[in-house]
C-alpha cells in the first residue's frame, strides 16, 4: 500500500537542510575533539558553535513548521507497534536536537567560553566558570552526540527498509523531487 500524501517543500527543504548541517556538526565535532591546541582548533570550534547555534534556530522554525503543517500519515498497514516506534523515534530525535546544542551551550558556559555567534553576535553564558561542570557537561554533550547517532542510524535504516524491503513511499515521499499524483 502507498501512503497518499507528501512532506511539503518546506518541510523537505528544512528536513534536508538540517541533516546535512547535523552530519557536519558530528563529523566536525568528532575531528576537531582530539586535536592539540592551537589557533586551528579554536578556529574550528567557533565553527562548530556557529552550525550548533544556526542548528538550533533552524530547529526552532522546523518545530513552529511541524505544528502548523502536520506531516502525512503513516500507512494503515503499517503495524501499530512499527508507527508507534516511528513515532518515538521522532522524538527522540526532536528531543535530542534540543538537548545536545543546549548541552553545548551550557558546557562552554561552564568552561568560560562564550560563544559569539559568527564573531559579531554574543550569546549570553548560562553559567558561571566551573572547570568540573564544564567537565562533566562535555561527557554529557558527547554521551547525547552518541545516542543522537545511535537514533539517526535507527532512522535512516527504517527508511531505507521502507524503501528497499516494504517497497512502500515512507522513503518517497520525503525525497525533494518526489510527488503524489
Amino acid at each position: 500500500m502507498t501512503t497518499t500524501a507528501n512532506y511539503t517543500s518546506t518541510a523537505k527543504a528544512i528536513h534536508w537542510l538540517m541533516a546535512l548541517l547535523l552530519i557536519g556538526l558530528l563529523a566536525l565535532g568528532f575531528y576537531m575533539h582530539d586535536l592539540p591546541l592551537s589557533p586551528e582548533k579554536l578556529k574550528l570550534y567557533s565553527w562548530h558553535k556557529w552550525a550548533g547555534v544556526t542548528a538550533f534556530l533552524l530547529l526552532a522554525v522546523r518545530l513552529l513548521w511541524r505544528l502548523t503543517h502536520r506531516p502525512p500519515a503513516l500507512p494503515d498497514s503499517m503495524p501499530k507497534i512499527m508507527q508507534f516506534a516511528a513515532h518515538a523515534g521522532h522524538l527522540a530525535l526532536y528531543l535530542l536536537m534540543i538537548a545536545i546544542p543546549l548541552s553545548g551551550w551550557l558546557m562552554s558556559s561552564a568552561k568560560g567560553f562564550q560563544t559569539v555567534y559568527f564573531g559579531i553576535l554574543p550569546i549570553p553564558d548560562l553559567l558561571d566558570k566551573n572547570k568540573e561542570l564544564g567537565d562533566l557537561l562535555a561527557l554529557v554533550h558527547k554521551s547525547l552526540n552518541l545516542l543522537f547517532i545511535a537514533v539517526l542510524a535507527g532512522h535512516i535504516g527504517a527508511a531505507l527498509k521502507h524503501h528497499f524491503i516494504d517497497k512502500d513511499d515512507i522513503l518517497k515521499r520525503m525525497l525533494p523531487k518526489h510527488s503524489n499524483k
